[in-house]
């Protein structure tokens, strides 16, 4: 027995000396002190190409790793664009049906063009890449390669050779031709061939010569755009048709990157595509990372790109930013850190779970782990729990803006139309939408009730009960309260559906909702829209479907209800009120008013409101539009999003910023601290062991000792 004990100890302590906080480290391998940065990602980005991607998930890698010319401040509130690569942020010029230059204070129908010359800061050089390589004759090394030649290599860093070069203006162009490709089928074509000169005639050559050589492929250089020429090196120029004050904005997107003509020769060569090498998957960019790895079905990797030109820690913010140490790096040089990891984590338990073990450095919070990260003050407010603050965890809030709604179909015949009884039918069905219920049951308090088309901190929303929807809302002693079930009754009878039955016919009032949402989380988020309806005895149909079959019938205008929601592009109240604007129709232009709704005199407020300056002018337009919209409810005005997000103790510069999609930049961890609390959160619990070595002692003991017995008889 003393044997067995002696040998099961030693496995015992063999298996000890090899426990260590590594055994669940995720990152096996890594350096414990290594300045990376780690994060997760639940889908694989689709598009990686500046002229393509539009998604949240994809602007993630592309705000890093491409540059446009402008940027948002990282601190300043209201939003403040700020140059990038840009010397400064350009001032149009107006110009009339001559040409002649008009002040700046120019009616908006004197003016026939505005000129955005943009000057770029020389010196600035892109990240290594195989495209840019060149032999000792000076050639482009890898330019005309075979499908031979080119073998199994499936990343950057499988070419033996990169290179670089200098920004310059060019680059900046052949982006904006790049709008007009037809085989790119860029999303903002459409919208920016009604602005920049000469894109839509653009759209239609390239269109003409790729089906005179198909398969061949386009070389933008030997087509013209007059919306965007080159001026010197460093400088370049673009038109936009009339006055159209938003386009500033559109500056500051990857949209308008440069994307070097390099890189599309280079991944035009044979068996490229076929190897995962292209544009959309190996991004070429002078900002500060570069992607190093691209492994969907694990983790991508952002790397330091060695060339970067330099930037430094911004210098102004407020009393609140100093107070929060936010302005400790004041003038450092950017960026912090040398890499930023993201691994593939499609479930939300296990990255929380990573997270509170210190593996991942920052994590949103889910429905399941809300109550366990957060608990509402006595006067509402969020604060985090006691076990989080324990731990060091810092929570960062922001309302964000986008906007969540149900959308009518203007076309239906039940409930489109802008007839008074077909407004008072929507805005019964606004009524018995309790938003304000789904936002405490599904959302845990983050989201703020919708007032109307436009969230908070952009120009045109009005706070408390000044900015209220009174068709749907009331102010009842200075607060902003839902109206009563019975109000929607009332409207709903004069709509000429008492009781929920139609007045002519006694047939029930039957609606459609069309909608992309499964799984178990969305069938108690349906059953809670069909218990609203319940309340005007008014039936609800669900009709699932997946994501292509559903934006099929939103662009032919087969669904009846629908929800959607809209992130800003840039913020500016014209981003979300195009949504409704008429011309947009989604039946019959594709635009983004999926709703098809179109009120004359809303158009023509529109009009006149998108090319206005920010002014006591332009908010009355605008409050006369949400008069119009919120009478007329072509939309269930649901509810902001209020982002929370969690945040570890070595993590430091983190501000929400809304409009900003660059901000890696600016993040500055201690890997130092960041180990140590790793360690100590995450002790391997030994005491199983030992208990389960003392059982199999036991176990074993009589079969061994019976053993012994019955060799010393045969001895």
């Amino acid at each position: 027995m003393a044997r067995i004990g002696t040998i099961l100890l030693a496995v015992g302590m063999s298996l000890m000396a090899g426990c260590s906080d590594s055994w669940n480290n995720p990152y096996p391998g890594s350096e414990p002190d290594a300045n990376v940065l780690y994060s997760a990602f639940a889908e694989r980005p689709k598009h990686l190409d500046p002229a393509r991607s539009y998604s949240s998930n994809e602007v993630e890698f592309t705000g890093q790793i491409y540059e446009p010319p402008l940027q948002y401040h990282f601190l300043k509130r209201p939003y403040a664009l700020i140059p990038l690569t840009a010397e400064a942020v350009p001032r149009p010029r107006y110009l009339d049906a001559a040409g002649n230059p008009l002040p700046d204070d120019a009616p908006a129908a004197a003016i026939a063009e505005s000129v955005y010359e943009i000057r770029i800061r020389p010196g600035i050089r892109y990240q290594p890449h195989p495209a840019f390589a060149r032999d000792e004759a000076g050639g482009y090394r890898y330019h005309r390669m075979t499908a031979a030649e080119l073998g199994d290599k499936r990343r950057i860093g499988d070419f033996a050779h990169t290179g670089t070069r200098e920004l310059v203006a060019a680059d900046y162009v052949y982006q904006i031709k790049r709008l007009a490709h037809p085989a790119l089928s860029s999303p903002i074509f459409g919208l920016m061939s009604e602005h920049i000169v000469g894109l839509a005639a653009l759209g239609e050559t390239l269109a003409r010569a790729a089906r005179e050589r198909p398969g061949a492929p386009l070389d933008l250089d030997q087509f013209a755009l007059d919306g965007a020429q080159v001026v010197d090196r460093h400088t370049y120029r673009i038109r936009i048709k009339g006055k159209y004050p938003q386009f500033i904005y559109w500056l500051a997107m990857p949209f308008f990157a440069p994307v070097p003509w390099e890189a599309e020769v280079f991944y035009a060569q044979p068996g490229m595509a076929d190897n995962n090498l292209t544009l959309d998957w190996q991004p070429v960019g002078t900002g500060p990372y570069y992607l190093a790895e691209n492994d969907p079905n694990r983790r991508m990797v952002l790397k330091k790109n060695p060339h970067f030109h330099g930037e430094t820690y911004p210098t102004e913010g407020n009393d609140d930013d100093r107070q929060a140490g936010l302005l400790a790096d004041a003038g450092k040089p950017l960026p912090f850190v040398d890499a930023a990891v993201f691994s593939l984590e499609k479930e939300t338990i296990p990255y929380w779970s990573k997270f509170l073990q210190g593996y991942y450095d920052s994590s949103g919070i889910s429905s399941d782990s809300f109550d366990q990260a957060v608990q509402f003050s006595s006067g509402g407010d969020p604060q985090l729990t006691d076990s989080m603050r324990d731990k060091d965890i810092h929570l960062i809030t922001a309302v964000a803006a986008s906007l969540w709604y149900v959308g009518f179909n203007m076309l239906d015949p039940v409930v489109g139309g802008l007839g008074e009884d077909r407004q008072k039918l929507r805005q019964a069905l606004s009524i018995a939408f309790d938003y304000d219920e789904f936002i405490s049951i599904f959302l845990n308090g983050r989201g703020i009730p919708a007032q109307g088309p436009i969230p908070p901190g952009l120009f045109g929303y009005v706070e408390g009960v000044d900015g209220l929807n009174p068709y749907v809302y009331e102010n009842r002693g200075g607060q902003v309260q839902r109206r009563s079930i019975e109000t929607a009754r009332k409207l709903l009878a004069e709509a000429g559906y008492p009781n929920g039955r139609n007045a002519k016919t006694g047939e029930p009032l039957v609606l459609y909702f069309d909608t992309m949402a499964s799984g178990p989380d969305a069938k108690s988020r349906l059953d809670w829209m069909k218990k609203q309806l319940d309340k005007l005895n008014v039936q609800l149909v669900v009709r699932g479907t997946d994501y292509n079959r559903f934006q099929d019938k939103i662009r032919k205008g087969n669904a009846q209800l629908f929800e959607w929601g809209w992130n800003a592009d840039y913020p500016d109240p014209e981003n979300f009120l195009f949504l409704l604007y008429g011309p947009h129709k989604k039946v019959g232009t594709g635009g983004e008013n999926a709703a098809n709704y179109d009120n004359p005199e809303f158009n023509r407020l529109f009009e006149r409101m998108k090319d206005m300056d920010n002014g006591p002018e332009r908010q009355q337009v605008i409050d006369r539009m949400l008069e119009i919209v919120r009478r007329d409810a072509p939309w269930i005005f649901a509810y902001y999003p209020k982002s929370f997000g969690l945040r570890h103790g070595w993590v430091m510069n983190v501000k929400p910023n809304l409009m900003a999609n660059n901000t890696l930049k600016y993040r500055r961890i201690d890997p130092e601290l960041r180990q140590a609390r790793r360690h100590a959160w995450n002790q391997p619990v030994l005491w199983p062991i030992g208990l389960l070595l003392a059982a199999l002692a036991l176990v074993i003991a009589p079969a061994v000792i019976a053993w012994r017995r019955h060799e010393r008889k045969l001895a």
